[in-house]
C-alpha cells in the first residue's frame, strides 16, 4: 500500500468546530450520514470512559455511511464489510486544522475483498466523493 494513494492530507483556514459542521453539511447534500455525531469528539468520548487529555486536545474522528449505497453493497458481499467504515480525522496542528482521509486503491479493495469484481470500482468512486466533499468543506 503506497501512502500516497491512501492518505488524504490536507489543512483548512476554518476551526476544527468549524469544518465538522461544514463537513456534515456537505455529507448530507450528497445522501452520506454521521453515524457517530455523538461521540466523534474524542475528548469528550475519552473522558465519559475515564480516560484523561490535555484541554487542548480537539481531534474529531468523523465515522461517515451512505446508507442507500451501503445497504445494497453488504446485503451483496457482507465481506466487504471490512472496507466500509469511513473515517474523515480532524485536529489543530501548528495553529492550522488538519483533516485526513485513507482510501484505498482499486487494486488493494480488491486484495481485501477475492472474487469482488464490482466492489473496487465501486468504493474507489465513493472514496474520490468523500475527497470532494473534503475539499469542499474545508474552504
Amino acid at each position: 500500500m503506497n501512502p500516497e494513494e491512501t492518505l488524504y492530507a490536507v489543512e483548512s483556514d476554518k476551526s476544527v468546530t468549524g469544518f465538522v459542521e461544514d463537513f456534515a453539511a456537505v455529507a448530507a447534500s450528497n445522501g452520506f450520514v454521521i453515524n457517530n455525531r455523538a461521540t466523534m469528539d474524542m475528548k469528550k468520548t475519552f473522558q465519559a470512559h475515564g480516560g484523561s487529555v490535555s484541554e487542548d486536545f480537539d481531534l474529531h474522528m468523523i465515522q461517515i455511511c451512505k446508507p442507500t449505497k451501503a445497504d445494497k453493497s453488504l446485503a451483496a458481499n457482507p465481506e466487504r464489510a471490512i472496507l466500509m467504515p469511513k473515517f474523515v480525522h480532524v485536529f489543530t496542528k501548528n495553529n492550522r486544522t488538519q483533516v485526513r482521509y485513507l482510501g484505498y486503491s482499486p487494486a488493494y479493495i480488491a486484495s481485501m475483498v477475492k472474487d469482488d469484481s464490482a466492489f473496487p470500482d465501486s468504493l474507489a468512486q465513493t472514496f474520490g466523493t468523500i475527497r470532494a466533499m473534503i475539499d469542499e468543506a474545508r474552504k
